[in-house]
């Protein structure tokens, strides 16, 4: 396998070999996809730190992967990063590396600079990577009894888009909201015949990955709408959907992760208009998705 030379292929390596990694290296993986900026400016003795991972995992990943040591593994981390002229900059990561805000207190600035980064994310979803996984998950959605939804904190307003969306086509939908303190009941009513959609990205609110392994313990499909087949969800789901939305500091976008929820929901209704004799086409123009 070639060595990876950039952080999209180190993630495509790690996903590869993720089955052949011992636990802790695979724990280690994981903090190198959520913290790269750490990784990136860290020596690999303070990530073990601040990770409570031994540093020693951090070389023996790198080694796993085919670099000769920990160091020719942090370079990836370190190429996207722009030098800051300003004290006060921040960076806005994206799907691909980064784009530098010179000056967060310039509204407009943050304005373009967002922007910019979600098409990014964007155009990486245009280029058709995702497509399998998500007419595996259309398969998923077509076979199943009733489909419910769940993301909690950010992820909230897709999980509840979804639902409304996939109603909205003709789809019996469940959205998971855990209101009252009844996220328990809600889940125990999946059936093994149903079908779970789970949204989440760091940090993963714990609600959603509790939900998750109850359903999937009972037996039910699961499909993550996630930030990679590593994380919590990824890791528990029958078809994961990659989303890499732009992010600055604790802000995270959600329109690559919309994006993802509209092609499922419009999937679902013109591959139904198309298999099924009696449903009218007429009937999408006034769907109000």
């Amino acid at each position: 396998m070639a060595l990876p030379e950039t952080l999209a292929e180190l993630r495509d390596c790690i996903a590869t070999q993720h089955e052949q990694l011992t636990g802790r290296l695979r724990d280690a993986a994981r903090y190198l996809i959520d913290n790269p900026h750490e990784i990136a400016l860290n020596t690999v003795a303070e990530l073990g730190k601040r990770s409570s991972i031994a540093p020693t995992a951090y070389i023996r990943l790198a080694q796993a992967l085919g670099f000769a040591g920990f160091k020719d593994l942090q370079r990836l981390f370190r190429a996207p990063l722009q030098q800051a002229a300003d004290t006060h900059s921040e960076r806005i990561r994206h799907y691909g590396g980064e784009t530098l805000l010179e000056d967060p207190s310039d509204v407009g600035g943050i304005l373009r600079e967002f922007s910019q980064a979600n098409i990014v994310s964007l155009e990486h979803l245009a280029e058709g990577g995702e497509q399998a996984n998500i007419e595996a998950a259309i398969a998923h959605l077509q076979g199943a009894r009733t489909t419910f939804v769940i993301g909690m904190r950010r992820a909230f307003p897709v999980a509840a888009y979804l639902s409304y969306a996939l109603s909205r086509v003709g789809r019996r939908t469940v959205h998971i909201s855990g209101a009252g303190g009844t996220l328990p009941e809600q889940v125990s009513a999946i059936a093994d015949d149903d079908l779970l959609i789970a949204v989440s990205f760091p940090p993963y609110a714990n609600d959603t990955v509790e939900a998750c392994r109850q359903a999937r313990q009972a037996g039910v499909t699961l499909v993550a709408i996630t930030d990679s087949v590593l994380s919590p969800i990824g890791q528990m789901a029958d078809t994961v959907i990659e989303v890499n939305d732009a992010e600055l500091l604790g802000f995270r976008s959600l329109t690559a992760s919309f994006c993802i929820a509209q092609t499922l929901a419009m999937g679902l209704a013109f591959s139904e208009w198309q298999s099924d004799s009696n449903f009218s086409h007429d009937r999408l123009k006034d769907i109000d998705c």
